[in-house]
């Protein structure tokens, strides 16, 4: 025939495929979200989300020591009150939901598992924003700051090795990295969102976090149009002192990933959300798509198109899934 280049020579056994794969997903890239709801008596499923729940404290202490087991690379502890008020005050309570769970990770873990705290206040305040709102309603952004802030040392003296400063306030990563370093706590790294869009995909978490938001969040998170906004979100948090970059949802913004990792010099992740996670189970659910495969392409995706970190509510199961395929 004449044909003097064959591809497809690659791709004969399983073995040469693992052996030239240009992508490996490894299971010490992925970070599992945790939810831990105070005042539980039993765990909480969370509908849309086959699988994962809201943990009481002992069933939070079970996870991490799954986690553990998995060999995952750590943990994104999100903390969920029984009271709420519209400063969010219980994120500064150094014996609160989300101080006390960390402790109680790093306790059982040690550095075995990098311990990860959601910076945010949705899951604290009344109103469900991300902030502190002023007298019209609107976020104040600069006196949000100063919470994050305070925050930002509550955590790190909690145990914390990472803050994930989700709440799109311009300015975040600076203050709380000025935040730390002024308390000691100069080895604490920020995993910045700093590509956090307003997106559908998150309705799921909403759930998870008990969340009533008032309103939107679209003045604070960006608009799922743009790119050149992105970039200069990400070029603002690398020059504030971000230690990884994040975007976030991951599938509907692959691009703004692959722009991202060519464009900094630092670590990059990516959040596979709970909308997106839905999506995928239903279709699974119904038989149209055989479910590992899919997480396992899921994943590929998201890693080829530059993430360093992939945040995963499939982290454990797929832990064992990339064991047993890449062996």
């Amino acid at each position: 025939m004449g044909i003097i280049e064959r591809p497809r020579r690659l791709r004969s056994t399983a073995k040469l495929r693992a052996m030239v794969r240009d992508t490996n997903v490894a299971p010490s890239s992925l970070i599992l979200p945790v939810f831990i709801r105070e005042g539980l008596a039993t765990p909480k499923p969370i509908s849309g989300m086959p699988g994962v729940v809201q943990h009481t404290k002992e069933s939070f202490k079970s996870e991490i020591d799954r986690a553990l087991n998995a060999g995952i690379g750590g943990v994104m502890i999100f903390g969920i009150p029984q009271m709420r008020d519209a400063l969010g005050t219980e994120a500064l309570n150094p014996n609160g939901v989300l101080s006390s769970a960390i402790r109680d990770a790093r306790n059982i873990a040690g550095d075995e598992l990098v311990i990860a705290a959601d910076l945010c206040l949705d899951e604290f305040t009344s109103h469900g924003h991300c902030g502190i709102l002023d007298t019209q309603g609107s976020i104040d952004n600069d006196a949000t700051l100063k919470i994050y802030g305070q925050m930002a040392q509550v955590l790190a003296q909690s145990g914390a090795h990472m803050v994930g400063t989700s709440g799109m306030m311009d300015g975040q990563v600076g203050v709380v990295r000025e935040a730390l370093d002024s308390a000691n706590f100069n080895d604490v790294l920020i995993l910045a969102y700093a590509a956090k869009f307003a997106s559908a995909f998150y309705g799921p978490f909403r759930e998870a976090v008990e969340s009533e938001l008032e309103g939107d969040r679209n003045t604070y998170q960006q608009d799922p149009g743009n790119i050149k906004e992105s970039m200069r979100e990400v070029r603002l948090d690398v020059a504030e002192g971000a230690d990884i970059i994040m975007v976030k949802p991951s599938l509907a913004y692959l691009d703004i990933l692959y722009a991202t990792s060519l464009a900094v010099d630092v670590p990059t992740a990516s959040y596979i959300v709970s909308g997106e996670m839905a999506m995928l189970e239903a279709a699974a659910a119904q038989g149209s798509i055989d479910r590992e495969r899919a997480i396992l392409e899921v994943l590929s995706s998201v890693k080829r198109a530059g993430a360093s970190v992939i945040c995963t509510y499939w982290a454990l199961e797929a832990a064992g899934l990339l064991k047993k395929n890449f062996a």
